[in-house]
């Protein structure tokens, strides 16, 4: 087993007697991508803000492992337009030197804009700029909270292949909120579906078939989840269409389906 970076034990967080995370048990592990999900208004970022430090749990525990070195990309980057701040002056904020921030915006793409100025960047830029400061902190843990924020949707894709090559890349583990679902089932390794408390977790390909998530979601969203993650052996070009020549079999059956979500 990995090792373990942070557990959560039975967190309630309530906002003046109003329950909005309610007896949450998680734990994370070098390696992992887990992706939240769930309504809004579910606790989703109040439980990341609880992990984080940044809010106390009213009951429960938070444990995290001794030096656990933390990454967070809010869900936006929110500056004063009449700031000026480049994407170089924005990266030594975090007092690291210029090489280890140059080695960061590299590593998401986006090395070329160092001289850029922050208002000027398209929000998969921006995204890109908010996951290299997180990564300038060699992070043992990555927190993203809606990572492909503004970003529009060919853009989301190779957001969350850049994830998944970070995590290969930097064997750090990974928690992430996220709405974009379709997208999400193709890039994580565990779901926990959220509406205050656990409704269902899993895999991927597993979670789409669960009750809880069907009533959370509705059928016809849980129905093209099964069918969307039939298999992975194949690419999709900008438009979504599979590649020819890369079709691999077509799988419709739930437990087929389910047999795929490793691959």
């Amino acid at each position: 087993m990995s090792e373990l970076l942070a557990t959560l034990n039975q967190v309630t967080v309530e906002f003046d007697d109003r329950l909005v995370v309610d007896r949450v048990n998680l734990t994370v592990h070098r390696g992992d991508i887990i992706t939240i999900i769930g309504p809004n208004g579910a606790g989703k970022t109040t439980l990341i803000r609880a992990i984080l430090g940044l809010q106390k749990a009213s009951s429960g525990e938070v444990t995290l492992s001794r030096k656990l070195m933390i990454g967070y990309v809010p869900q936006q980057l929110a500056l004063e337009s009449t700031l000026p701040l480049s994407v170089k002056r924005f990266m030594m904020l975090t007092g690291r030197t210029l090489p280890e921030c140059q080695a960061a915006l590299q590593k998401t793409g986006v090395g070329h804009l160092l001289d850029a100025s922050v208002h000027h960047l398209s929000g998969g830029e921006k995204q890109r700029l908010l996951l290299a400061r997180a990564l300038v902190r060699k992070p043992d843990l990555l927190v993203l909270d809606e990572p492909a924020q503004g970003v529009d949707i060919n853009g989301q894709a190779a957001l969350y292949e850049l994830i998944r090559q970070l995590r290969d890349e930097l064997n750090c583990g990974i928690i992430m909120i996220s709405h974009d679902l379709h997208l999400v089932m193709a890039a994580t390794d565990k779901v926990i579906c959220l509406n205050q408390h656990i409704c269902c977790s899993g895999h991927p390909a597993d979670i789409s078939h669960d009750p809880a998530f069907i009533e959370t979601f509705g059928p016809r969203v849980a129905e093209s989840l099964a069918v969307y993650h039939h298999h992975h052996n194949h690419r999709h070009d900008l438009h979504g269409d599979v590649v020819e020549g890369e079709t691999g079999s077509s799988v419709t059956d739930h437990q087929e389906c389910s047999s795929h979500a490793h691959h």
